[in-house]
């Protein structure tokens, strides 16, 4: 009689188990769910957050140098509104606003002549670069004011091999109002916004290294 209640309760004892691991594990599986149903609706603004932001077509070489040309453009213009004594500081905040995704992303922006603030990761930190003018970046004397009369790009090369977003690296070469010529290395990252226009997510500019001056 012990040993029939005894097997009794072992059974008991296994069917309770059994139902508490049951429980325990809908109740995984319904966290389990919850939590991918949350990553999924979190996806999906993601991607419709992109597809307001970004183009789905791919860039192609020839929008990349028509961007660089419009770029280098836009550096004369600043140049010859600033002579003519117009408002270079707005021609120059449209002129970021036209070429870099400050509105899209972050921006690596790393201009040739700073040194104190070598990154400008702010729209207002590249305005400054370009015109000068800001008191908070004092070394920016207005790159794009020297003025330049013209602006050449020298790709070494262009990837665009992940569609959504192309790297050209090379040289561009800036003649002053004199006739100087001054040569400077750069790398350029671009996306496609939803209106189709290339704009600039990273910028790296350099002096060619110069060994005599080591």
């Amino acid at each position: 009689m012990k040993n029939v209640k005894a097997t009794r309760s072992k059974i008991t004892a296994a069917i309770a188990s059994i139902l508490l691991a049951s429980a325990c594990s809908a109740v995984a599986d319904t966290q389990s769910t919850q939590s991918d149903a949350q990553a999924k609706t979190s996806l999906t603004a993601e991607a419709l957050d992109n597809s307001l932001l970004y183009s789905n077509t791919c860039i192609t070489e020839r929008e990349v140098i028509a961007a660089q040309k419009m770029w280098g453009n836009g550096i004369v213009r600043i140049g010859s509104v600033f002579t003519n004594s117009g408002n270079y500081s707005d021609e120059a905040a449209d002129f970021i606003q036209d070429m870099y995704g400050y509105d899209l992303s972050s921006v690596l922006f790393k201009p040739t002549l700073a040194a104190d603030d070598q990154f400008r990761s702010s729209f207002d930190a590249a305005l400054s670069y370009f015109v000068g003018g800001n008191d908070a970046y004092e070394e920016d004397k207005g790159f794009a004011i020297k003025p330049y009369t013209n602006v050449k790009f020298d790709n070494v090369g262009i990837i665009n091999n992940s569609c959504r977003m192309a790297v050209a690296m090379g040289n561009y070469f800036f003649t002053d109002t004199n006739g100087g010529e001054t040569k400077v290395e750069y790398t350029f990252a671009y996306v496609k916004d939803s209106d189709g226009n290339l704009r600039i997510v990273a910028h790296q500019s350099s002096l060619p290294y110069n060994p005599s001056a080591s």
